[in-house]
């Protein structure tokens, strides 16, 4: 078969396609896929989510392994490796700021399919249906050892008044809130190479986003979907089509992974 590579695919418009309630994965990937491991070839998905959100999806789409919780947590043949939290230091001074500047918050302070807010305003402000929030009376983020992420209720630009959010990782998928969480999915794409040892030039990455930016690298094969955004081309090893005309078959076929 040639030298094993390593394959990760961002799920979202990559992968996937379709509105998120109506989504599904082109035969030609689901093919692609299984031809791929046929031939000895590592696959996974590599995706911002926590590894509780994204588990079911994982199985769903016919993967053992995965990237998860943004490069933070890696998962190996179905087993959960690792789950690496947030700076908990720099989370407190964040939730302190958000106090004081009268920002609503919440948090994950586990590997669970919820958050946890200290009260009904953050529901209320986003009505965020994404996963349940949880209300806590009081909650203090200092009983919880660990914070995996923070959740913000503002509207942009309103989240540039808090200092200490420059100080951690985050970003913004819903116009209500923004999370805070890790962003780097090079991180757990270097972890799972290194568990099997292997060579980073053989790593191959799928994406169309940009969160898809931080596993865009020059130590390996990075490919961009013909639906992708322009500053992820530009980065680009190679440009392949849209995710819903073929485009993984096509860049695994013009590459000679998959016949």
């Amino acid at each position: 078969m040639g030298k094993k590579k390593y394959f990760f695919f961002d799920i979202d418009g990559t992968l996937a396609v379709g509105t998120p309630g109506d989504q599904y994965v082109p035969e030609s990937a689901r093919k692609t896929i299984k031809e791929l491991e046929a031939k000895g070839h590592f696959v996974a998905i590599a995706t911002g989510r926590s590894y509780a959100m994204a588990v079911n999806h994982m199985k769903e789409l016919g993967f053992k392994n995965m990237v998860s919780d943004g490069g933070n947590g890696i998962t190996i043949n179905e087993k959960l490796i690792e789950i690496k939290p947030l700076d908990y230091d720099k989370c407190l001074a964040l939730i302190d700021e958000c106090k004081e500047k009268g920002f609503i918050w919440a948090i994950s302070p586990d590997n669970e399919t919820r958050r946890l807010a200290p009260d009904n305003r953050f529901y209320d402000f986003t009505h965020d249906i994404y996963m349940d929030t949880v209300v806590e009376e009081g909650l203090d983020p200092r009983n919880y050892d660990q914070i995996y992420k923070v959740y913000i209720a503002c509207f942009t630009p309103e989240e540039e008044k808090l200092e200490t959010l420059k100080e951690l990782p985050w970003c913004r998928f819903h116009k209500e809130y923004l999370f805070v969480e890790p962003g780097d999915k090079s991180v757990g794409i270097k972890a799972i190479v290194d568990h099997f040892g292997g060579d980073y030039q053989d790593v191959v990455v799928f994406g169309d986003e940009k969160n898809d930016l931080s596993m865009f690298r020059d130590e390996w094969t990075s490919i961009a979907m013909g639906n992708a955004i322009d500053e992820l081309k530009a980065k680009a090893t190679y440009i392949t089509d849209d995710a819903d005309k073929d485009g993984i078959y096509k860049a695994c076929q013009h590459f000679g992974w998959v016949d």
